[in-house]
This record gives C-alpha cells, sequence and structure tokens, in this order.
C-alpha cells in the first residue's frame, strides 16, 4: 500500500527520502475514526473547467502529528506546537522486539536528553501493505514512555497509527505530552536505515487542533551535531 518518493536536495547534499503515507481513499483508519474518503467532486472528463477531488478524514489519519489537546483537556493544539519539536536532527532507531518497546529495550540505544527519536519496527514493512487495521502493532510501552520523559527527549515517532498499544494508550500518550513530549504517528521507515538523519515534520495548521496530518522528509546526516 505505502510507497516511497526520493526528493533531489538541490544543493548536491544527500536526496530527501519521503516517509509520509500516502493518503487515497479507503486506507487504513484507527478503527473508531473516520474513514479516508478521496472523491471527485469536479471532473474535467465530464465536462467540468477543472479536476476537484473532495478529501474527508480525521485528524490522525495517516501520518500525522498529535497535539497535546488530543489526550489533555486544556492543552495545546497542533498549531501552536514549537517548531524545533518537528524540525532538526533526528535518530532512527532498529527495534526488532516487541510487540511493546520497553524501558529496557531503549536503555541499549542511550538516547539523550533534546534528541529526536523515530522507532523503525516491524510495523513499516507489515503493516501499511494492508487496508485493514492490524491490532498486533508494535508500540511503545507506558514504563517506555516514562522512561522516555525522564531522560528529555523532545519526540518521538512511529512507523504505525499510534504510539501506544491500544490497552494502555491513554496512559502513554498522556506521559508523552503532559511533558511536552512531540508525538509522530504513521510513518513508513521501511527504506530508512538507522542512524542520524534530518527531518522536516510539517503538519497542517488547523486552529487549536488535537492533531494534524503531515508531511515528513528525512536526509541522510553523515555528520554533524544536534539542532
Amino acid at each position: 500500500m505505502a510507497t516511497h518518493s526520493t526528493l533531489e536536495a538541490g544543493t548536491g547534499g544527500p536526496p530527501w527520502v519521503d516517509v509520509t503515507v500516502p493518503v487515497q481513499d479507503g486506507m487504513v483508519h484507527w478503527p473508531d475514526n473516520p474513514p479516508i474518503q478521496v472523491r471527485p467532486h469536479l471532473a474535467m472528463a465530464k465536462g467540468d473547467a477543472a479536476n476537484v477531488s473532495h478529501l474527508s478524514l480525521g485528524v490522525h489519519s495517516g501520518t500525522h502529528v498529535d497535539a497535546p489537546v488530543h489526550f489533555i483537556a486544556g492543552g495545546m493544539g497542533v498549531d501552536a506546537m514549537p517548531l524545533d519539536r518537528l524540525l532538526g536532527d533526528v535518530r532512527v532507531l532498529a527495534l526488532s522486539g516487541g510487540p511493546a518497546i520497553t524501558a529496557a529495550a531503549l536503555r541499549a540505544h542511550a538516547p539523550r536528553r533534546g534528541e529526536r527519536l523515530l522507532f523503525k519496527t516491524r510495523n513499516s514493512s507489515r503493516r501499511w501493505d494492508t487496508a485493514a487495521f492490524q491490532p498486533g502493532f508494535t508500540y511503545l510501552s507506558s514504563d517506555g514512555a516514562r522512561y522516555l520523559v525522564e531522560v528529555g527527549v523532545r519526540t518521538v515517532g512511529i512507523d504505525y497509527l499510534s504510539i501506544a498499544g491500544m490497552d494502555e494508550g491513554a496512559a502513554t500518550h498522556q506521559l508523552l505530552l503532559e511533558a511536552g513530549v512531540c508525538v509522530i504517528e504513521g510513518l513508513d521507515l521501511t527504506r530508512v536505515e538507522p542512524g542520524a538523519w534530518e527531518m522536516v515534520c510539517l503538519p497542517l495548521r488547523l486552529k487549536d487542533g488535537d492533531g494534524a496530518p503531515a508531511r515528513v522528509l528525512l536526509r541522510s546526516r553523515a555528520e554533524g551535531g544536534q539542532s
């Protein structure tokens, strides 16, 4: 289902890798969220002056960013989130265990204060290839979330529709979002190797939104410090 594109950097540097899941009609979504519908509204083939599509979806569809207000009453909306959470150096971690990513598994990667971390799991190759929701996805456990908060990371991302499992979703989200940790969900990291990358993540600027679909690009970072 998911496809990747590579964009030239334009400056002679490494190309950007698009890790955004393409939005398409009928794609997989969280069970109680709205379905994704892409329908023609105007069509040149039918005599209209232009092609215009109608899009209907929940804000937590596909590749998206969670805002604090998603799980915290009165929390910050996606339009007010600090840009330093969404732009800059990021480290991709390969986490082959699971289904729960625990604090013990994360300690082996020695996360650092201020880091942005993306979790590449079996989800990328096993979960995005079907329109049916896959409940057995790899997720971050609540003790893993607590550990990352204690370390002081600023961003976490994962390669399926939720950072949290179905049984402890609220607790994991609340731990992260209350601490100001940005949560990016729905990535497709199939062609991304573990290591240092530069990230551009731009969610739609929805006023007071509890989340928003995002376009996420990564570019290999051969050297350099954290930004």
